[in-house]
């Protein structure tokens, strides 16, 4: 099979694509829990900083922000490799609208967990991180999981932006073979691998931190 000629080119993209997805997954959860807790601060400018990332990041094309972050950002004197244009713009497309999984998460832990907080005497911060975030974590990681996803298969944008990701790898081998349907079967196969991986995954942490709370998720 003339695939097997070229498995090695896909592999190599295929590195490239898990090692993107990855990093913008932790670039994402890095922005995600403080813009979502910030759009319930009592502090109104930090609303308001918070929802205008959001509302900016979920409102534009995720194209044209890397387009933006990578031909129009050296004009004013930034300049990004074509990697780090990447991980940052998909990094901050998924951590808005994981932004919004944290808020939602966070506002429907019951009131009378804030209550039963403010009773004890603890600090705000302490609220978050005792009480909290441990109840509304459970509630975020089926939402997340599909963010990753999503993640995953928008990695193929930064193939317009030269990087030698699966999709791209994909492109050149069909060009020099002309086997367009076994070229992009296989591409589709190994995106939907990883992406099986990453459910799996995200089901295992899920079903671990609803264990530690004595439960079962709430969903089939």
């Amino acid at each position: 099979m003339i695939l097997l000629e070229y498995a090695p080119l896909l592999l190599r993209g295929l590195g490239l694509t898990v090692l993107i997805t990855v990093a913008s997954a932790m670039l994402a959860l890095a922005i995600a829990f403080p813009a979502g807790l910030a759009r319930r601060a009592p502090w109104w400018p930090l609303r308001a900083l918070a929802a205008t990332y959001v509302e900016v990041f979920r409102g534009t094309s995720a194209l044209v922000q890397l387009f933006w972050v990578y031909f129009a950002l050296p004009l004013v004197g930034i300049h990004l490799s074509a990697l780090a244009a990447g991980i940052v713009v998909l990094g901050l497309n998924i951590g808005a609208y994981g932004a919004e999984v944290v808020r939602g998460a966070v506002q429907a832990v019951p009131p009378g967990q804030y209550e039963a907080a403010t009773a004890l005497n603890l600090t705000p911060w302490q609220r978050l991180r005792l009480i909290i975030v441990p109840q509304a974590l459970p509630a975020m990681v089926p939402p997340w999981g599909n963010l990753f996803i999503e993640l995953l298969k928008g990695t193929a944008l930064v193939s317009l932006i030269t990087l030698h990701e699966l999709t791209f790898q994909g492109q050149l081998i069909r060009d020099e073979t002309l086997r367009t349907a076994e070229v992009y079967v296989a591409v589709l196969v190994l995106y939907f691998l990883v992406a099986q991986a990453m459910g799996l995954a995200m089901r295992r942490i899920e079903r671990l931190l609803w264990a530690r709370r004595g439960e079962h998720p709430h969903h089939v």
